[in-house]
């Protein structure tokens, strides 16, 4: 029996996604045809502006919350695929339970995220037929609510979210060893997931010293954090400090082209820095993990900023040049710092 009951997790999510009342009707139809010109435009400026390119151009698909949360749950089904062979060598009672239990966890988080995302890069994961695709992803329903809701000019802002797609695109693209390094983090987050001997009186351990320190019970890694190994955080640490770098990285380029060539540019990127900061999601996100998300944009973006003042544009370069000139999660903090190392 497979650990993680995967029907389950889109059945669980299906739920949470909910529909748009404009899904499915031409507005979507029209979204879908203009999609592949702006990706066209979009690449272009973006490997001009960071000289990260990769050969071609990649498929565009426009998608349904629920066509996104299948996608990822495809995804995710390979690279849990290790952890569910260890848990599948408990009990039979107990592998169907845990199996039940992740699933519904997960379903729910992906069932939120597919109410709020609005495009995603698919060539970072791997899917179940082991191919590689190529694709730039928009969730249709999610444009077309929040061009209603902010009253955005649609031609400028689903531009406007082309530039970050096509901006990770070029770095996993245009960065050879960039794909492989980050699969192998996720490889090993999924190899510590062994059952750990104590780990709940650790964990209530480590809680009563939060408590007592007067820090938060929580903190930005989430429930996962609070379960998690000392080994597997220090591999959170890694991918939390690369994401940073990449999230913050599109961020920088999306609002510098933008502010180029978009009148409207400044206002949507206030607006969805308030959408991030909402109250009413960020308990939700804190409990989850994703609150390291939604620092991960800010805090990238200051040190793609720093590292710009103190040495140009052109020396964020030397993160590209291999996994040891990344910067750690200190130096996300620390860009000064950063480029006494590398540079």
């Amino acid at each position: 029996m497979t650990a993680v009951h995967w029907p389950l997790v889109a059945k669980v999510a299906s739920r949470l996604s909910g529909r748009y009342a404009l899904e499915g009707t031409y507005h979507e139809s029209r979204l879908a045809a203009q999609a592949p010109g702006l990706v066209r435009r979009a690449a272009d400026l973006v490997a001009a502006e960071t000289g990260l390119a990769g050969p071609g151009q990649p498929d565009v698909a426009v998608v349904s919350r629920d066509e996104w949360v299948a996608a990822n749950v495809d995804s995710f089904s390979v690279l849990m695929a290790p952890a569910e062979e260890r848990l599948s060598s408990q009990t039979a009672i107990g592998s169907a339970v845990a199996g039940r239990i992740v699933a519904v966890e997960l379903g729910a988080v992906l069932g939120m995220l597919s109410r709020r995302v609005l495009g995603q890069y698919e060539l970072v994961l791997p899917t179940a037929d082991g191919g590689d695709g190529d694709t730039v992803m928009f969730v249709g329903a999610n444009l077309l609510a929040l061009e209603r809701q902010f009253e955005f000019r649609p031609s400028e802002f689903r531009f406007w979210v082309a530039l970050h797609e096509c901006t990770h695109r070029a770095q996993f693209v245009g960065v050879p060893w960039l794909r492989a390094y980050f699969l192998g983090l996720v490889e090993e987050l999924v190899a510590a997931a062994v059952p750990e001997p104590g780990r709940l009186q650790r964990v209530a351990g480590e809680l009563r010293e939060a408590a007592a320190a007067g820090e938060p019970l929580v903190d930005e890694r989430g429930l996962f954090g609070i379960f998690a190994s000392p080994a597997q955080r220090e591999v959170i640490d890694k991918v939390q400090a690369l994401m940073s770098l990449l999230e913050g990285h599109g961020h920088v380029v999306m609002d510098r082209i933008g502010a180029r060539e978009l009148v409207t540019q400044r206002r949507m990127s206030e607006v969805l820095k308030m959408r991030r900061q909402d109250p009413r999601t960020a308990t939700f996100m804190r409990l989850v993990g994703l609150e390291m998300k939604l620092r991960q944009y800010e805090a990238g973006a200051e040190f793609i900023g720093g590292v710009e003042r103190h040495a140009g544009w052109d020396t964020l370069s030397l993160a590209w040049r291999s996994p040891a000139d990344l910067p750690t999660l200190a130096e996300i903090e620390n860009p000064v710092g950063w480029l006494e190392r590398v540079a």
